[in-house]
């Protein structure tokens, strides 16, 4: 099998920001933690933001997937930002968007997928809000493989930037990793068999074997894990009382990624999952029931709509 990143990446000399042994750590295990990547005042700049949105009226950001866990979306409706598990999709929102163009998490992840000085693609935005668990286990996340969700390849060519919000520990649930799975294939995945529910698009390893040698990725605020998008990952239940929060962006490079036709593949489920998603954002945009049925949707064109060039131009995204 070529070695990661193999004609491309230069895995043995110092990059713009990371070592040759940092980017030799990387290769090897398919994450690096980098510490203080970004600074105090501007995770507070992003929590102001996230607590405006979630105290904004239902409907003031379209463009944006809220989520709610689904402990809380079977229960009573709770407003304001305990409300709201997950904010995907800021890419169009100003504020959020910076830390996807902070320049040490910009020039890290140009050493990861071999970007030059343009044509870097933020691909998916997320802001995570774990909540406390509220007995059900429904606030940890199954083990799973990013690539799943994505209809673009080479998967070498994407990464990460994962930054703790505040102190993320295995209390609060912290990310775990199976290091050097990044240089396995895609796996089937699908829901687990929880008995307290699992959140909409939480898709798992199908027979993961949970004796494979985990790493508890602990962390400060403003530390940022970066990771390779075939890498086994996944985070446990919030045990405390507080809410956990991560920022995070996969970047694509652009140059060289390209999208792919997954139908037939073991991703072409969660395609349809997924349009179904976009067909009922939709619906809350104004657009009528009959236009909806008739209305194909190509699961590739909702990852375009996602995608922001963060230098250069989207190329081939």
């Amino acid at each position: 099998m070529p070695t990661l990143g193999e004609g491309v990446l230069d895995w043995n000399s110092d990059g713009r920001v990371l070592t040759a042994e940092q980017k030799a750590f990387y290769e090897k295990n398919g994450f690096i933690v980098i510490k203080n990547c970004i600074p105090l005042y501007e995770l507070d700049r992003y929590k102001r933001r996230f607590q405006e949105i979630c105290e904004s009226p239902k409907g003031a950001f379209p463009e944006m997937t809220i989520m709610r866990d689904v402990s809380i979306a079977k229960s009573e409706f709770k407003a304001g930002e305990k409300a709201i598990t997950k904010l995907q999709d800021f890419q169009n929102d100003e504020v959020l968007f910076d830390f996807c163009r902070y320049p040490v998490v910009v020039d890290t992840v140009k050493d990861l997928i071999g970007v030059p000085t343009s044509n870097l693609c933020a691909m998916h935005t997320m802001l995570i809000n774990k909540p406390p668990d509220t007995g059900s286990l429904t606030s940890r996340h199954p083990m799973h493989q990013d690539l799943h969700y994505f209809p673009f390849r080479p998967a070498d060519f994407i990464a990460c930037a994962w930054t703790a919000m505040e102190k993320i520990n295995r209390a609060n649930g912290c990310l775990v990793v199976v290091p050097g799975t990044h240089k396995g294939q895609l796996l089937a995945h699908t829901y687990p068999k929880w008995e307290g529910g699992v959140n909409k698009a939480y898709h798992g390893i199908q027979d993961y074997d949970p004796n494979m040698p985990r790493t508890h990725v602990e962390m400060d605020a403003g530390d940022t894990v970066f990771f390779h998008p075939l890498l086994i990952h996944g985070s446990g239940a919030n045990k405390t009382d507080g809410f956990r929060k991560a920022i995070s962006c996969h970047y694509a490079n652009a140059d060289l990624c390209k999208y792919i036709d997954i139908r037939g593949t073991t991703q072409e489920d969660l395609s349809l999952e997924i349009a179904d998603i976009a067909r009922k954002k939709m619906a809350r945009a104004g657009m009528d029931k009959e236009s909806l049925e008739n209305f194909e949707i190509d699961y590739a064109d909702i990852w375009r709509a996602r995608a922001r060039a963060v230098n250069g131009t989207r190329a081939n995204l």
